[in-house]
């Protein structure tokens, strides 16, 4: 049983199933919408998102290097918890690839957006790094 539970132990550490504790977040790091822009009217619902970032750089999910993260959308939702992976689904819109801008279709309403940048796993850094919760309106 003992021998199991190493194992066990032993395979959630080479598997990434550790805790690993929030990358710091740069001093001065700053996350923002560019467009677009808040109380915005978007006809038809599809737009280019384009994120805008200062004091901190872009890298891949998955890259390891300081003072870097990538963009994380979070649409009609609250901030998730800051100490653990941001989810992945249709509220919590992932961008590993390092991008700065991308496609959104959303469906007629009012709808706020949100972007929080993520680490290399996609969690938080400490404190966060957020931008302004902004609303849009698809007619």
């Amino acid at each position: 049983m003992l021998k199991r539970l190493a194992m066990g132990c032993l395979a959630a550490v080479l598997l990434g199933g550790a805790a690993s504790a929030a990358e710091p977040a740069p001093p001065g790091a700053r996350l923002y919408i560019i467009w677009p822009y808040d109380n915005q009217t978007i006809e038809g619902g599809k737009f280019w998102l384009r994120m805008g970032l200062n004091n901190v750089g872009i890298a891949p999910a998955g890259v390891r290097k300081e003072g870097t993260g990538h963009h994380h959308l979070l649409i009609d939702t609250d901030l998730p918890p800051l100490d653990e992976p941001i989810p992945s689904d249709q509220k919590h819109l992932h961008f590993g690839g390092g991008q700065t801008e991308a496609r959104i279709e959303l469906p007629p309403g009012e709808h706020t957006l949100q972007l929080i940048l993520g680490d290399a796993d996609h969690i938080p850094h400490d404190p966060p790094i957020v931008s302004e919760k902004i609303t849009v309106i698809v007619p």
